[in-house]
């Protein structure tokens, strides 16, 4: 193994001790590998991370642009690399973190698209009455009415426990980006799907978790994305549909009933109020939209 190659090992090992989810691992894991790549000469080694200068950085950092990668990609594969040497700078294996030279491609301006209550709804209706005849039905419903219904991260709701739940007052422990833990309320739809899921899920010895597969062991944010996916598809015919689309809809049809944006903020756990304050961009959209459509002088 290369010396590029096992001090990437140590990085994420480290990433891994503080929580990162296993998502985001599995991001950089690739994007990593693929920058030792590029400095690869065929069938050999990539130099030294000393070696690899500004210019270098600044020669792979034009290789992602000629593979005409999206500039969200970029800042993704930049931010690893910059992640990385900076890991090696703390750890005194480089004096200058040359990635941070690099210059950050700005991404583009783009609203989140999300359904409307009423598709949203008839959706997570849909999952309750097993149309679809799923072998862990309940579970899945539960899946729908927290991601949903509290605007989860897929990668909370996987790493949620059972003693996260408060279930006399009806709140949830979540554990959120950088290891901030919030509480988020849950309603009684939520509550009613929770305590069916309970009544007959099949968890290996000791397993804490909230949401566990077929072996009892915790379910992964893979999976549930495929499930999210499986779902949309079949009962929608909608297979772009994924985790995060809504946690989207949580927190806009929130804004669109009155919903104050630092309670939403809260909720959702966003560090900044500008993240949250893009669903009022997706509101004034739908307004326009509503204008445009019906005001006999638009």
């Amino acid at each position: 193994m290369s010396e590029l190659a096992q001090l990437a090992e140590r990085y994420l090992e480290e990433r891994r001790r503080e929580n990162v989810s296993a998502h985001t691992l599995r991001n950089y894991r690739s994007d990593l590998q693929q920058f030792a790549e590029y400095f690869s000469p065929p069938g050999g080694e990539p130099p030294e991370v000393g070696n690899i200068d500004a210019v270098a950085m600044r020669e792979w950092l034009g290789s992602l642009y000629e593979k005409r990668l999206e500039a969200t990609s970029i800042r993704r594969k930049l931010a690893a690399v910059r992640s990385f040497f900076r890991y090696l700078v703390r750890e005194g294996i480089l004096a200058v973190n040359t990635a941070e030279l690099l210059h950050t491609p700005k991404a583009p301006k783009k609203l989140p698209e999300v359904q409307t209550a009423e598709q949203t709804n008839q959706l997570v209706d849909a999952v309750a009455q097993n149309k679809l005849e799923r072998p862990q039905a309940k579970r899945d419903l539960v899946i729908f009415e927290f991601l949903y219904g509290c605007g989860l991260r897929a990668g909370e709701l996987v790493g949620m426990n059972l003693d996260d739940i408060e279930f006399g007052e009806r709140w949830l422990r979540v554990r959120g980006k950088g290891k901030k833990e919030r509480q988020v309320p849950y309603g009684e739809k939520a509550a009613a799907a929770l305590d069916a899921y309970l009544e007959e899920r099949k968890a290996a010895p000791n397993e804490k978790a909230l949401l566990v597969n077929h072996r009892g062991k915790r379910l992964s944010d893979r999976s549930v994305r495929s499930i999210v996916k499986f779902y949309a598809t079949y009962l929608t015919g909608d297979p772009s549909l994924h985790p995060h689309a809504l946690r989207h809809a949580f927190a806009t049809h929130l804004l669109s009933d009155g919903a104050d944006l630092r309670s939403i903020q809260e909720l959702l756990g966003h560090a900044r109020l500008s993240t949250t304050q893009r669903y009022t961009q997706v509101s004034l959209e739908d307004l326009l939209h509503a204008y445009d459509k019906a005001h006999p002088r638009a």
